[in-house]
Protein backbone atom coordinates (compact mmCIF):
# COMPACT_ATOMS: atom_id res chain seq x y z
CA UNK A 1 0.00 0.00 0.00
CA UNK A 2 1.25 3.43 -0.89
CA UNK A 3 -0.26 7.21 0.89
CA UNK A 4 -0.51 10.10 -1.79
CA UNK A 5 -2.16 13.08 -1.46
CA UNK A 6 -3.41 16.05 -4.48
CA UNK A 7 -5.02 19.40 -4.89
CA UNK A 8 -6.83 20.84 -8.31
CA UNK A 9 -8.34 23.28 -8.79
CA UNK A 10 -10.88 23.86 -12.00
CA UNK A 11 -14.26 26.17 -13.01
CA UNK A 12 -15.71 22.42 -13.11
CA UNK A 13 -15.81 20.29 -9.85
CA UNK A 14 -15.00 17.32 -12.00
CA UNK A 15 -12.52 18.53 -13.45
CA UNK A 16 -11.47 20.07 -10.18
CA UNK A 17 -11.15 16.31 -8.30
CA UNK A 18 -9.32 14.85 -11.82
CA UNK A 19 -6.91 17.77 -10.95
CA UNK A 20 -6.30 16.45 -7.28
CA UNK A 21 -6.10 12.59 -8.43
CA UNK A 22 -3.64 13.87 -11.08
CA UNK A 23 -1.69 15.97 -8.27
CA UNK A 24 -1.36 12.83 -6.38
CA UNK A 25 -0.55 10.30 -9.61
CA UNK A 26 -3.68 8.18 -9.31
CA UNK A 27 -5.69 9.80 -11.82
CA UNK A 28 -5.18 7.08 -14.83
CA UNK A 29 -6.55 3.98 -12.76
CA UNK A 30 -9.96 3.02 -12.34
CA UNK A 31 -10.18 3.60 -8.90
CA UNK A 32 -12.81 1.34 -6.48
CA UNK A 33 -13.20 2.63 -3.24
CA UNK A 34 -13.21 -0.26 -0.40
CA UNK A 35 -13.73 -0.27 3.11
CA UNK A 36 -11.03 0.57 5.94
CA UNK A 37 -9.04 -2.29 6.65
CA UNK A 38 -4.89 -2.18 6.23
CA UNK A 39 -4.63 -5.76 5.02
CA UNK A 40 -2.61 -8.96 7.27
CA UNK A 41 1.11 -8.63 6.58
CA UNK A 42 0.95 -5.43 4.24
CA UNK A 43 3.35 -3.03 3.98
CA UNK A 44 3.47 0.51 3.43
CA UNK A 45 5.75 1.90 0.26
CA UNK A 46 6.87 4.48 -1.46
CA UNK A 47 4.77 6.67 -4.13
CA UNK A 48 7.00 6.15 -6.39
CA UNK A 49 7.46 2.39 -5.83
CA UNK A 50 3.68 2.28 -5.62
CA UNK A 51 3.02 3.33 -8.99
CA UNK A 52 5.03 1.18 -10.60
CA UNK A 53 3.76 -1.40 -9.39
CA UNK A 54 0.45 -0.21 -11.52
CA UNK A 55 -0.39 -0.27 -15.21
CA UNK A 56 -2.43 2.69 -16.96
CA UNK A 57 -6.25 1.70 -16.88
CA UNK A 58 -5.97 -0.67 -14.15
CA UNK A 59 -9.19 -1.38 -11.46
CA UNK A 60 -7.41 0.12 -8.29
CA UNK A 61 -8.52 -0.10 -5.22
CA UNK A 62 -8.45 2.64 -2.51
CA UNK A 63 -9.06 4.27 0.73
CA UNK A 64 -9.74 7.62 -0.27
CA UNK A 65 -11.19 10.74 1.77
CA UNK A 66 -11.88 14.15 -0.84
CA UNK A 67 -14.10 17.61 -0.31
CA UNK A 68 -14.41 20.04 -2.66
CA UNK A 69 -15.81 23.85 -2.41
CA UNK A 70 -16.20 26.99 -4.26
CA UNK A 71 -16.20 29.15 -1.70
CA UNK A 72 -12.97 32.03 -2.09
CA UNK A 73 -10.92 31.58 0.70
CA UNK A 74 -12.34 28.61 2.53
CA UNK A 75 -10.13 26.43 3.98
CA UNK A 76 -10.56 22.56 3.13
CA UNK A 77 -8.84 18.72 4.29
CA UNK A 78 -9.04 15.29 3.31
CA UNK A 79 -7.36 12.98 5.32
CA UNK A 80 -6.82 9.30 5.79
CA UNK A 81 -5.48 8.06 8.80
CA UNK A 82 -3.94 4.51 9.63
CA UNK A 83 -3.53 2.55 12.97
CA UNK A 84 -1.39 -0.92 12.51
CA UNK A 85 -1.44 -3.68 15.19
CA UNK A 86 2.09 -4.91 16.57
CA UNK A 87 1.05 -8.77 15.16
CA UNK A 88 1.56 -8.39 10.99
CA UNK A 89 -0.91 -11.31 11.19
CA UNK A 90 -4.09 -8.92 12.37
CA UNK A 91 -5.25 -6.51 10.56
CA UNK A 92 -5.03 -2.71 10.65
CA UNK A 93 -7.40 0.08 10.45
CA UNK A 94 -7.71 3.07 8.17
CA UNK A 95 -10.01 5.76 8.52
CA UNK A 96 -11.34 8.33 5.82
CA UNK A 97 -11.93 12.14 7.37
CA UNK A 98 -12.73 15.36 5.36
CA UNK A 99 -13.81 18.82 7.32
CA UNK A 100 -13.97 22.37 6.04
CA UNK A 101 -11.82 25.26 8.81
CA UNK A 102 -9.08 22.75 10.01
CA UNK A 103 -5.83 22.87 9.05
CA UNK A 104 -3.93 19.90 7.90
CA UNK A 105 -2.00 18.41 11.34
CA UNK A 106 -5.71 18.85 13.04
CA UNK A 107 -7.65 16.89 10.37
CA UNK A 108 -4.78 14.07 10.31
CA UNK A 109 -4.92 14.07 13.87
CA UNK A 110 -8.30 13.64 13.83
CA UNK A 111 -7.98 10.87 11.12
CA UNK A 112 -5.06 9.09 12.61
CA UNK A 113 -7.09 9.35 16.00
CA UNK A 114 -10.26 7.39 14.29
CA UNK A 115 -8.10 4.93 12.86
CA UNK A 116 -6.19 4.20 16.37
CA UNK A 117 -9.80 4.19 18.27
CA UNK A 118 -11.24 1.36 15.80
CA UNK A 119 -7.80 -0.82 16.26
CA UNK A 120 -7.98 -0.36 20.09
CA UNK A 121 -11.27 -1.84 20.13
CA UNK A 122 -10.41 -4.98 17.84
CA UNK A 123 -7.87 -5.60 20.16
CA UNK A 124 -9.77 -5.32 23.43
CA UNK A 125 -7.62 -1.75 24.66
CA UNK A 126 -9.55 -0.28 27.25
CA UNK A 127 -9.92 4.00 26.93
CA UNK A 128 -11.98 6.65 27.51
CA UNK A 129 -13.47 7.94 24.41
CA UNK A 130 -13.64 11.43 26.11
CA UNK A 131 -10.18 12.05 26.99
CA UNK A 132 -8.11 13.99 24.39
CA UNK A 133 -6.08 11.74 21.51
CA UNK A 134 -2.65 12.27 23.27
CA UNK A 135 -3.72 10.59 26.95
CA UNK A 136 -5.43 7.38 24.89
CA UNK A 137 -2.28 7.36 22.43
CA UNK A 138 -0.26 6.84 25.64
CA UNK A 139 -2.59 4.26 26.84
CA UNK A 140 -2.34 2.69 23.36
CA UNK A 141 1.77 2.85 23.67
CA UNK A 142 1.32 1.35 26.88
CA UNK A 143 -0.55 -1.38 25.42
CA UNK A 144 2.14 -2.62 23.19
CA UNK A 145 -0.77 -3.75 20.75
CA UNK A 146 -0.42 -0.29 18.47
CA UNK A 147 2.81 -0.77 16.42
CA UNK A 148 1.94 2.91 14.52
CA UNK A 149 -0.40 5.54 13.41
CA UNK A 150 0.17 7.84 10.87
CA UNK A 151 -1.26 10.02 8.35
CA UNK A 152 -1.89 11.41 4.85
CA UNK A 153 -4.03 14.81 5.10
CA UNK A 154 -4.24 17.21 2.28
CA UNK A 155 -5.29 21.14 2.86
CA UNK A 156 -6.48 23.76 0.89
CA UNK A 157 -7.92 27.23 0.77
CA UNK A 158 -10.92 27.86 -1.84
CA UNK A 159 -9.29 29.49 -4.93
CA UNK A 160 -9.82 33.69 -4.64
CA UNK A 161 -12.12 33.59 -7.94
CA UNK A 162 -14.31 31.02 -6.52
CA UNK A 163 -13.36 28.09 -8.76
CA UNK A 164 -13.73 25.01 -7.25
CA UNK A 165 -10.64 23.48 -5.23
CA UNK A 166 -10.61 19.98 -4.08
CA UNK A 167 -8.27 18.36 -2.05
CA UNK A 168 -7.68 14.12 -2.29
CA UNK A 169 -5.45 12.07 0.37
CA UNK A 170 -5.39 7.91 -0.45
CA UNK A 171 -3.82 4.66 0.27
CA UNK A 172 -3.66 2.94 -2.47
CA UNK A 173 -3.77 -0.69 -2.31
CA UNK A 174 -0.75 -3.18 -4.34
CA UNK A 175 0.18 -6.37 -5.42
Amino acid sequence: MFLTKGVGVHREKLASFEGALRDAGIAAFNLVRVSSIFPPHCRIISRIRGLKTLTLGQITFVVMSNNATCEPHRLLSASVGLAVPKDTAKYGYLSEYHSFGEREERAGDYAEDLAAQMLATTLGVQFNADTSYDQRKEIWKISSQIVRTQNITQSAIGHKNGLWTSVVAAAVLVT
